[in-house]
């Protein structure tokens, strides 16, 4: 298994070599820029620690090893792109900048593109924790009462497949801001699957359980709150995270209605004057900030569900 730790040192090489010694098509006409040189020769000198100190520890060598492959494939694409857009031209510049110009946007725009994200933020926590904790209770009113099964439910199967960027019209009717339509409307994308996954969770719960603690004289309250509830929190923490994924897809839209700043208005604006080196650099923002909100969310995850390890897979 040593070569695989080995892959990630081949292609950075490969990819740095590439990129210094093969010149630029002679029909790109812009100016040459160092970023990704800077980048890769920062990324070849971590591989080469993290594959170093690989060897003084056991569990940090699993994880490198297991990981190098990924690693590997993730900069051959960057040096694949490298090539088909810088040293060949193969696609239109315009419409798919090299990787230099992409990372020229960071460097100069660094601070704009971090204040989008805070104003983005804040919209999408806003909304996400709001349509989190009223998906929580209508779920929890449904999976554990008959009576708000039987009156809830139509309402969920009714309102809760119409897509939130449906309601656009109306919110912006009812709601005095754009701010409080666009909350709404990512509130309403994450409170469908919090919903429907928390009273699925806790509908499923074996009544065997609830019998024990009828015995032993539990309440109501302690049969949801110490019972139902964690027993359901599989089901809670999947829709969690697909309200999640629901909550950034309406960010886009949300952000169309008249919000200022934002990644989704960032990349519309940009799209819209043909900056496309700049609608890269939102989407790579995006991308990376939901992967460590749901890192984050993974990690909550695993620390309330611990007693759980080895039983569930996920």
């Amino acid at each position: 298994m040593l070569y695989k730790k080995f892959l990630p040192l081949a292609s950075i090489a490969a990819a740095l070599l590439i990129h210094l010694f093969i010149p630029a098509s002679p029909k790109y006409m812009q100016k040459p820029l160092p970023y990704l040189t800077y980048i890769l020769i920062a990324g070849a000198i971590i591989i080469v620690l993290c594959f170093a100190f690989s060897f003084f520890r056991k569990d940090f060598d699993q994880k490198f090893t297991y990981k190098s492959p990924f690693i590997a494939a993730a900069i051959l694409f960057l040096n694949v792109y490298n090539i088909v857009t810088l040293k060949l031209l193969l696609i239109p510049a315009i419409y798919f900048p090299c990787p230099d110009r992409i990372l020229r946007v960071f460097v100069n725009e660094g601070a704009f593109l971090f204040k989008c994200l805070a104003y983005s933020a804040r919209l999408l926590f806003c909304g996400y924790f709001l349509g989190l904790i009223i998906g929580l209770v209508t779920g929890i009113s449904v999976g554990w009462s008959k009576k708000c099964n039987y009156w809830i439910t139509p309402l969920i199967k009714i309102v809760g497949p119409i897509p939130s960027t449906a309601w656009i019209p109306i919110a912006l009717v009812v709601f005095t801001s754009s701010m409080q339509a666009s909350i709404f409307l990512i509130a309403l994308a994450v409170w469908f699957p919090a919903t429907v996954l928390t009273s699925s969770g806790v509908s499923n719960v074996k009544n065997a359980y609830f019998e024990v603690a009828s015995t032993l004289g539990a309440n109501t309250f302690q049969k949801i709150f110490k019972i139902a509830l964690p027993d359901a929190m599989p089901s809670i923490f999947i829709g969690m995270f697909n309200g999640m994924c629901a909550s950034f897809l309406t960010l886009m839209t949300a952000e169309m209605l008249g919000v200022k700043f934002g990644i989704g208005w960032y990349i519309n604006w940009q799209r819209e004057v043909l900056a496309y080196a700049n609608v890269y650099a939102g989407l790579i923002t995006i991308a990376v900030s939901f992967s460590l909100i749901i890192t984050v969310l993974f990690k909550f995850r695993d620390s309330i569900l611990g007693w759980q390890k080895g039983v569930i897979k996920w």
